[in-house]
């Protein structure tokens, strides 16, 4: 792996993923559109020789054509990755997620680059009758446009790998926790805690049972199902998590014994927090365990590093709105 571009590089995932290339010598291009990537999250790399930065959107075919040449990876991280709020603009996740995919398709196809790892979600699985949920579960009727978009962008890229030879590794998340994370149930409960530490607000019953994954595991996980399936012509999917859950009420539990607060939580009911909502997510990940990968950190551990994170990193999560609240 010389030379890899991400989409979505200045992302939380991505900037991520780009430190971990660059340290292990490999040249990286990154492109954002920087409209929810940070440029501090590339304020270390930002100056490294073999590392060009893109500003630039993946629905523009030319700067992704200019991006990808000659490359021997793309990373395809830049997305729409706001799912609660899909219904309140449904062309954004056809746009930003499934039309951008196919752009970064040809724009591949058009350079001759042939291996892809496309950064998909669990939630193409909706509510699933089989925990855990396996890869070759039976997709059940969709019910959020975002895990839509992501499902019809899978297709397109398995369709390029039995078409024009495209090596695809499709990895679906669970939720990613970690330093750079900046969206997300623990984000937005961090966030309205410090406005207000005395009430929180939170969707659905609080019994919700969320899976997550640290970005430095789930880094390993993509590397190691990108180099295994280097050159093999075909598209492969891979379930990234743990083999536990986490109640959304005890992630409340744990932010305010963080922050040394007794908030009253205040739930506005119903087993769904918004449409689209998962009421139980956990993944089947025997695929890539057998690969040799294990998570390296729990849960907790994950969400406890994110919050010193937040801690010591109070641009990542405030803004104007908030400094006239705290003010």
């Amino acid at each position: 792996m010389k030379r890899a571009c991400i989409t979505g590089g200045a992302g939380f995932i991505g900037s991520n993923l780009a430190d971990r290339l660059i340290d292990g010598g490999v040249e990286v291009v990154i492109v954002d559109n920087f409209s929810t990537g940070r440029r501090e999250f590339l304020a270390g790399v930002a100056s490294t020789a073999g590392v060009r930065i893109v500003d630039g959107d993946t629905r523009d075919t030319a700067t992704v054509e200019n991006a990808v040449d000659g490359c021997d990876w793309v990373f395809h991280l830049q997305a729409n990755a706001d799912l609660r709020r899909g219904l309140e603009h449904p062309r954004r996740d056809l746009e930003q997620n499934t039309i951008a995919t196919s752009n970064v398709l040809e724009a591949m196809r058009a350079r001759g680059v042939k291996q892809i790892v496309f950064a998909s979600t669990g939630s193409v699985y909706g509510e699933p009758a089989v925990f855990p949920t396996p890869e070759d579960a039976p997709f059940p009727i969709q019910t959020s446009l975002y895990a839509a978009s992501k499902l019809a962008c899978e297709t397109l890229i398995e369709a390029y790998a039995a078409g024009f030879g495209f090596t695809g590794v499709i990895c679906r998340f669970v939720s990613v926790l970690g330093e750079r994370y900046t969206h997300g149930h623990v984000f937005d409960f961090y966030r309205a805690l410090k406005r207000d530490p005395t009430h929180l607000r939170v969707l659905g019953d609080g019994r919700q049972e969320k899976s997550y994954l640290h970005v430095q595991d789930c880094i390993s996980a993509i590397l190691l199902a990108a180099r295994h399936h280097e050159n093999s012509a075909s598209a492969h999917v891979y379930n990234l998590g743990t083999d536990e859950t986490l109640v959304v009420d005890r992630s409340v539990e744990l932010i305010a014994e963080h922050l040394s607060l007794t908030p009253e939580v205040e739930h506005t009911g119903g087993r769904r927090g918004w449409i689209g909502d998962s009421p139980l997510i956990r993944l089947d990940t025997s695929r890539i365990r057998a690969l040799g990968w294990r998570p390296q950190l729990t849960i907790e551990q994950a969400l406890l590093r994110t919050l010193e994170w937040f801690d010591a990193n109070e641009y990542a999560w405030r803004d104007e709105a908030m400094e006239s609240a705290l003010s």
